[in-house]
């Protein structure tokens, strides 16, 4: 081989790491943000990555860039392993152009979406850009369409991964909006349709980015994010953990755990979780981590619609999607935001054949003339629906109250759940006791003597008749009716009995579900 060749190659494969320079990787640094490439190092197993097109430049020839034309056009993609796991990858480097989006530059990624698709593995997208390429117009607009496209090709045949570590603005925040799970950066992560300038000049509102669009925001507020880190290496590290739990694709099984938690260990911390009083609230992440392997449970949306926790855990080994109700916000109820979360949640679950195991203790769904004309009937229809078309494995656990349309919502055996138990706390009914009592006994309760203890007395009555898990035990709307501590252990039995479960749906092009 020609020296000359070599030299010339390795002198080229120097500039394309500089990226946009030395000086614009400092002023990088100095914001409290990392390189494209130092980002993959922290996201990708040690000496795993393996770059595409690096040789890759613009071919737009107006406005003086004919002469400004840097190697990989602002975006360095490939692939890597995560645990030793095949992940294609794109990382936009904002010391390009600002990282924004020319023809070329969305023809690499297409490049391993398409790649993705073909070989079953999951992409992870790292966004800092400051949008599409002016200079190029339409066919800047072009490449993200091409994009976007193909997220949604993908969606629910390899799970799609965003990690906003930058600006990410118009319409370039409709790629992370598509895929599964988006990541983002207090201080320097920002997503908007429209900046903070535009929205005072159409609104008069006055707001910065943060307040607008900063990770707080959306992963508290808006629910766009599902996580919020305080550092782009708390971020990537919090991807990497998120692979412990899903598969590469739809056709294969998500990856076991490893821990040596004892799948018989009973837990008599589970016995006084549960308050004797019925209105008293209780941490639902409290019973979660008595029963998951080693007290692990991957949280996903901590921060929005906290009156439903979901995320993912072990469990005698098997991966499974958890969804709870949490008692101790709002008492658990159902309102929009619960179920729009709990709804997507599900549905990733069971297109990527992970099994999911629901702790129940909801009063209902949240009333009120918001709610209502916000569309409360059509947001909880999501849950319902999600629950209703899912075909893996569903295990239930009543801890408390199971009321009204919530109870069959949360995965009841109407709705083909597999396996639904109940602690003996469990209530389950049309409505609670003081509300039943109010309309059953509304006549003779005004009449008495004394209103206040008559309706006690009644209240005592229906909880004896109807307010417990054993008339549904009874008609075999539960499977048995457990003791708190055979919680994990009767959990794992179900899983491992269901592991070959089969299930299917009508044969359709796609369901229609309420948006």
């Amino acid at each position: 081989m020609n020296q000359a060749a070599l030299e010339r190659l390795e002198a080229l494969r120097r500039e394309s790491v500089l990226g946009g320079g030395e000086a614009r990787l400092r002023t990088q640094h100095q914001r409290g943000k990392l390189s494209a490439r130092e980002r993959l190092d922290i996201l990708l197993d040690d000496e795993s990555f393996v770059e595409l097109d690096r040789f890759v430049t613009h071919r737009c020839e107006e406005f003086g860039l004919a002469d400004q034309k840097v190697l990989g056009d602002g975006v360095v993609t490939g692939w890597g392993t995560i645990h030793g796991r095949l992940i294609y990858v794109f990382s936009q480097d904002f010391t390009v152009f600002g990282g924004s989006l020319s023809e070329a530059h969305a023809e690499k990624i297409v490049k391993v979406q398409e790649l993705a698709l073909k070989n079953g593995a999951p992409l992870v997208g790292l966004n800092d850009s400051g949008g599409a390429r002016i200079q190029e117009g339409v066919a800047s607009l072009g490449g993200y369409a091409e994009i976007f496209l193909r997220n949604t090709l993908a969606s629910g045949v390899v799970p799609q991964v965003s990690v906003v570590l930058g600006p990410c603005a118009g319409g370039a925040v409709y790629s992370p909006a598509i895929t599964d799970f988006v990541y983002m950066v207090r201080g320097t992560s920002f997503m908007f349709v429209t900046g903070p300038g535009v929205v005072k000049t159409v609104t008069h509102e006055d707001v910065d980015m943060e307040g607008l669009g900063g990770a707080d925001v959306h992963a508290e507020t808006s629910g766009v994010a599902h996580f919020a880190h305080d550092t782009e290496a708390e971020s990537l590290a919090s991807v990497r953990e998120l692979f412990r739990y899903v598969p590469q694709n739809n056709t294969e099984k998500p990856p076991s755990g490893d821990a040596t938690d004892p799948h018989d260990r009973r837990d008599a911390a589970l016995l006084s979780v549960v308050p004797d009083n019925a209105n008293r609230p209780y941490d639902m992440l409290d019973v979660i981590r008595a029963v998951v392997d080693d007290g692990v449970f991957y949280e996903l949306h901590a921060g929005f619609a906290r009156n439903l926790a979901t995320g993912f855990a072990h469990l005698g080994g098997h991966s499974v999607g958890v969804v709870a109700n949490q008692p101790a916000v709002l008492a658990g109820v159902l309102d929009i935001d619960a179920s729009d979360k709990g709804a997507r949640f599900v549905r990733f679950c069971d297109a990527f054949n992970i099994p999911l195991v629901v702790f129940e203790d909801v009063p209902g769904f949240l009333p009120g003339v918001s709610q209502e004309h916000g569309g409360i009937i059509r947001h909880g229809a999501k849950l319902l629906y999600a629950f209703c078309e899912a075909t893996v494995p569903k295990v239930t656990v009543i801890t408390r109250k199971a009321y009204g349309g919530a109870y069959d919502v949360m995965n009841s055996k109407h709705i083909r759940g597999d396996v639904n138990l109940a602690w003996p706390s469990a209530e389950i009914a049309v409505m609670g006791p003081k509300g039943a009592v109010e309309v059953l006994f509304r006549k003779e309760i005004a009449a008495s003597d004394d209103p206040a203890a008559a309706t006690e007395a009644k209240m005592a009555e229906y909880r004896e008749k109807f307010a417990h898990p054993y008339v549904a035990a009874a008609r075999g709307y539960l499977d048995d009716v457990i003791d708190p501590r055979e919680t994990r252990p009767r959990l794992i039995n179900a899983l491992d009995m269901l592991s070959a479960k089969r299930d299917s749906n009508p044969t359709k092009k796609h369901g229609n579900i309420p948006l």
